[in-house]
């Protein structure tokens, strides 16, 4: 896979996906079109079973491209494609069928910040911090995500401020996974993403599906969801190998069936 904004490498059905657009991966056009297509794909691809996302040098990503925004309102349409293209680069990571862990290596600002809570596994740098600082460039956007994650007057506090949260206080908020030196931030996420890829890739699937699914669920009818799950998984070749496997104490061996 192929980019000009994205460095992607696979193997052992771990994509590493790294935004390389410097010096801070600021987000224009193209590296959202990126995004879409790449997440597309590995959504689809059977030798991917978990997606790995950082940033290239010191930083995660510094949000939206400035220097896009001030020619949009000149042209009729122009702020509605340039949203479609925003909504859609994040949506790409929300609906990807595989897991992603954010591995935020540095700061993580405004629409980097939104990569990041359109993942489902979060670990952190010493040297990171995230913020929603559309406010200082008298923008204001991100409210409704930063609201899913923090308590309603951290939230706002830092919508309205533009606030930067350190790593440390992520984990002390018990958002992230872990807050690690720099050097050891990849290795912990590597090692994190070769546990999921060990599981069975249609039971991981439909892990993956639920726990979106069932975001907006009532209790009631997300329970109902996971247990018609649970019935169509036990008539797998990969569930009766879990629990063969189990009971002669070893390695599963998975076929995806």
């Amino acid at each position: 896979m192929q980019y000009t904004t994205l460095d992607i490498q696979i193997a052992d059905k771990i994509a590493v996906v790294t935004l390389n657009r410097p010096p801070v991966n600021a987000q224009n056009t193209l590296l959202r079109t990126e995004l879409t297509e790449a997440f597309d794909v590995l959504s689809d691809r059977d030798d991917v079973a978990v997606v790995v996302l950082t940033g290239s040098g010191k930083v995660f990503s510094a949000g939206a491209d400035i220097r896009e925004r001030p020619n949009l309102g000149d042209n009729p349409g122009a702020y509605g494609r340039h949203n479609r293209v925003v909504r859609e680069s994040h949506n790409a990571l929300v609906e990807c069928s595989k897991p992603i862990i954010a591995a935020i290596n540095g700061p993580a600002m405004g629409a980097g910040f939104g990569l990041v809570m359109a993942c489902d596994i979060w670990v952190a740098s010493t040297e990171s911090y995230v913020s929603m600082p559309e406010i200082n460039v008298g923008l204001a956007g991100g409210v409704s995500f930063l609201q899913k994650f923090f308590s309603r007057s951290r939230a706002r506090r830092m919508f309205y401020t533009g606030m930067k949260v350190s790593g440390e206080e992520l984990y002390r908020l018990g958002l992230v996974e872990a807050c690690l030196p720099p050097e050891e931030l990849m290795p912990y996420a590597m090692d994190m993403a070769r546990e999921i890829a060990s599981k069975s890739p249609i039971a991981l699937r439909l892990a993956k599906e639920a726990a979106r699914m069932t975001e907006n669920m009532p209790l009631r009818e997300a329970y109902r969801y996971e247990q018609s799950n649970t019935v169509f998984l036990s008539k797998t070749e990969d569930a009766r190998e879990a629990q063969l496997a189990f009971l002669e104490k070893r390695a599963p061996v998975y076929k995806g069936r």
